[in-house]
């Protein structure tokens, strides 16, 4: 593979809502700890879709022309005269928050609650849809040769769910019910399954997606156009509910119903972003059951169980990745992840 560093590369801006243009920059050098990266794979994330489409998430917000993009791997092209841990040639996952790693909550591990942390494609810090990419040392980690940098780069949708699933201290042989089955959701099933769940249920209303969550692990999935929810998880933990539910869509009323799935003493963890900011819950009901409520945001210290687990699953992961595209595609790419729900989950960018 050719190694050579141009003096452009070619960036795909979101240039407004909806609307992505490819144009060209100058390679970006590297010194002291900085690595330079030829960026092979980036997957288009929820988050992604949402700055497409409303230039916003909360109160953050898109300042036009911006570079999306953080689900990444690729190979090392330069290093800075600094770097101890990586060469050239060297094949890399990308992390892509990079924490000050001074604060409070680093210095506890908590890394992903840094409030000076630079988050590839959150605003205002530009992303991976780039054909080169800098990125300090420290949070880039090696893949082997056996995993693609396609399949690397769900290292980090797969990094949320094993964050989550530590939140919420998952033991071998739990019963679990996650609800959404987008690509977070269907690397829960990954996670749970992974740390030794027995019953993953899985909801959604997607044939697609409840399909490719049985593949990936489920052992029950419930079609909620179709069937009574709480009928159903109850009639397969004999009325007991689930030692855990994990939601990842981000749908209000699927929030407000882990309450009723998990089982009293249970845990409930929150992945999805709500579109509202305030959802009620019945406080009572999580009194009188004694649930746990916790929340996950982003992860850490996470990547290497994350490629560990993608090589160990080598092509069993592969249905999870539906559509992929080349940089100069990135308008259609970004389309079909947003508009084709029912046809799409992972869609995967070939910057090179």
């Amino acid at each position: 593979m050719d190694l050579a560093i141009p003096q452009k590369m070619n960036v795909a801006y979101l240039q407004k809502p909806l609307e992505v243009s490819v144009n060209q920059e100058d390679v970006p050098t590297v010194s002291g700890r900085e690595v330079l990266v030829k960026v092979m794979a980036v997957g288009i994330c929820g988050s992604d879709v949402h700055y497409y489409a409303h230039g916003r998430i909360g109160n953050r917000l898109v300042t036009y022309p911006h570079i999306q993009g953080h689900e990444c791997a690729g190979i090392v092209v330069a290093t800075g005269d600094k770097v101890t841990r990586f060469k050239v040639g060297d094949r890399v996952a990308v992390e892509p928050g990079v924490a000050c790693m001074s604060c409070s909550w680093c210095k506890e591990g908590r890394y992903n609650l840094c409030p000076d942390v630079k988050f590839l494609s959150t605003p205002p810090v530009k992303g991976a849809f780039v054909q080169f990419l800098k990125h300090p040392e420290e949070f880039l980690f090696p893949i082997p040769d056996s995993l693609s940098f396609e399949h690397a780069s769900l290292a980090e949708p797969l990094s949320v769910a094993i964050h989550a699933v530590n939140r919420g201290k998952l033991k071998p042989g739990s019963t679990v019910v996650i609800t959404g089955m987008g690509p977070v959701g269907l690397m829960t099933v990954v996670a749970a399954k992974a740390y030794g769940a027995k019953e993953i249920i899985v909801t959604d209303m997607e044939p697609l997606r409840l399909e490719t969550a049985r593949k990936l692990g489920a052992t029950q999935i419930i079609d909620i156009s179709k069937s009574d929810t709480i009928k159903e998880i109850n009639h397969v933990t004999s009325g007991i509910g689930a030692d855990l539910v994990f939601e990842t869509s981000g749908n209000v009323r699927a929030l407000q119903s882990t309450v009723e799935m998990v089982k009293r003493g249970g845990s409930v963890v929150t992945i999805g972003f709500p579109n509202a900011e305030e959802v009620p819950l019945n406080v009572t009901l999580m009194l009188q059951k004694e649930i746990d409520l916790f929340s996950v945001y982003r992860y850490t210290n996470t990547y290497p169980l994350a490629i560990k687990i993608l090589e160990d699953l080598g092509s069993k992961i592969e249905p999870i990745i539906t559509d992929r595209y080349a940089l100069d595609q990135i308008n259609e790419a970004m389309y079909q992840a947003y508009a084709n729900r029912s046809q799409s989950l992972k869609v995967i960018i070939f910057p090179n």
